[in-house]
């Protein structure tokens, strides 16, 4: 008897899309703290934020044809449709945990607060910019989820490429701000993906 998976990319479609959700409810519902001064601000990282969501509007206008898979064989076809909702949902779990960290601290564009705190634990410990660890998932589970292959490639390529200006930017500060404690820190953890960024 042989298992029929036509079913999966409609399964991965819609727990994507639910993650999506999930992932604007994150900023949109969150209990915001007493609101803490600027220190200091940088507004270059817009620039960042831009490139980003090019990255992200390349994914989602160029895609394939609705509820089909990114490859055809079957095997691996399984073993990507696994990835992405594991993706997907561990991508929304990290970046509400990195945001519960920051609390206040949190923001848009790059700055320092008042009394601000280098964030080195929870997934801080693990990756320096967990948020846009977790961007990275949620585009690339979304790239397999509607995305023609080339455009998937080129997603991921412009997002790091808008995400590297953000890094550069909040990093600036931050070494202004904590001096040697931050860059002990930032020797000992990756910036965004362990082993390779």
């Amino acid at each position: 008897m042989r298992i029929s998976f036509e079913f999966l990319p409609t399964l991965v479609f819609v727990v994507v899309m639910l993650c999506w959700f999930a992932f604007a409810g994150i900023f949109l519902f969150r209990t915001t703290p007493h609101r803490a001064a600027d220190k200091k601000r940088d507004r270059s990282s817009i620039a960042g934020v831009a490139v980003q969501g090019l990255g992200y509007a390349i994914i989602w206008a160029v895609h394939r044809r609705p509820f089909t898979p990114i490859v055809s064989r079957e095997p691996l076809q399984v073993i990507i449709s696994v990835l992405a909702i594991v993706l997907a949902i561990g991508s929304v779990f990290l970046i509400a945990n990195a945001v519960r960290t920051l609390g206040k601290e949190w923001s848009l564009t790059a700055r320092v607060v008042e009394g601000h705190h280098l964030a080195t634990s929870g997934p801080y410990a693990y990756v320096r910019h967990p948020i846009y660890t977790g961007m990275l998932g949620m585009l690339l589970a979304t790239g397999l989820a509607i995305s023609h292959w080339a455009a998937l490639i080129a997603g991921v390529v412009i997002l790091l490429l808008g995400t590297m200006i953000r890094v550069r930017s909040e990093e600036k500060l931050l070494r202004e701000t904590f001096g040697q404690d931050f860059e002990d820190y930032a020797r000992r953890v990756p910036a965004i993906v362990p082993g390779f960024y």
